[in-house]
């Protein structure tokens, strides 16, 4: 018999920091430390790199509103599509950090939702304008982003957990997380597999970097980056909940369906590069 007295209680205050009326919570906290400090790292390959600041300063705005944007639309048309598609009050509220409430009113709730296969895709969008108007070359680029993005990835799911939000299914694993917004049942922290398992990533693909800067700028890092990080989401799908009622009758859920075109796509960024240097 499973006693929740044998497992992690899980209930963080989803506030950190009380300012008056402005309140920060940990979950935008998380997404801030992930972005700056993908974000120093990427001017420190930009700089080892000889790539100069002009090129760079550019390229924060275009990841950054295209993680954001494509998060949440990934999120909307991905996960709930028929709620955000079903009425123009709903479609709006894909764009802007309201809800339109049953009596007609509005209310800011935030952007509640961001999907990491929507942020992705978004990213890949800004990075493809990036590139086109700033005339740098593409691979090198996404081969950076490939050796940045794991330490971003981490915080962003350590976010997840702290929203007790992308819960694991009921286990009786010792190390097990009730998460007391959701119900009193054990189950998988499956946010923080994710999180060791993008840190252990990002630490790996740098290693290889400093081992071997000359492969940047083949597509080597970019495709080690998509290969293991969505390898590993499609397996440990299978210890979480589904995240709507819908998937529940599709033969793998939705998290493992968009990550099969990112594994194919880093699979064959690792293959093409073989044999490849920049040195």
């Amino acid at each position: 018999m499973m006693t929740p007295l044998n497992y992690i209680q899980w209930n963080p205050d989803e506030i950190m920091l009380h300012l008056g009326r402005f309140e920060l919570r940990w979950y935008s906290m998380c997404w801030l430390i992930g972005l700056t400090l993908g974000y120093l790292l990427m001017r420190w390959l930009y700089k080892r790199q000889k790539l100069g600041d002009d090129k760079f300063e550019p390229l924060f705005i275009y990841v950054f509103l295209g993680v954001l944007i494509g998060g949440r639309l990934g999120h909307c048309l991905f996960y709930e599509p028929q709620y955000f598609l079903g009425s123009f009050e709903h479609f709006i509220e894909m764009f802007v950090p309201v809800r339109h409430m049953a009596d007609g009113s509005w209310k800011f709730i935030g952007y509640q939702g961001l999907s990491s296969h929507g942020g992705v895709i978004g990213m890949l969008i800004g990075l493809y304008l990036y590139i086109r108007y700033m005339k740098v070359p593409a691979w090198t680029v996404l081969d950076n982003m490939g050796i940045c993005s794991g330490i971003t990835a981490t915080f962003i799911r350590l976010g997840n957990l702290m929203n007790s939000e992308i819960i694991g299914k009921v286990t009786d694993v010792p190390w097990a997380f009730v998460f007391e917004r959701v119900d009193t049942y054990p189950r998988h922290p499956g946010q923080l597999y994710e999180a060791i398992a993008y840190f252990c990533f990002f630490l790996l693909i740098l290693f290889i970097y400093k081992k071997k800067p000359e492969k940047v700028g083949t597509g080597f890092y970019f495709g080690l980056c998509l290969t293991l990080i969505f390898t590993f989401r499609f397996v440990i799908e299978y210890t979480k909940e589904i995240q709507e009622a819908f998937e529940a009758g599709l033969p793998i859920d939705m998290g493992q369906i968009l990550s099969i075109p990112f594994i194919a796509i880093g699979v064959w960024s690792l293959w093409q590069s073989k044999g490849k240097s920049n040195a």
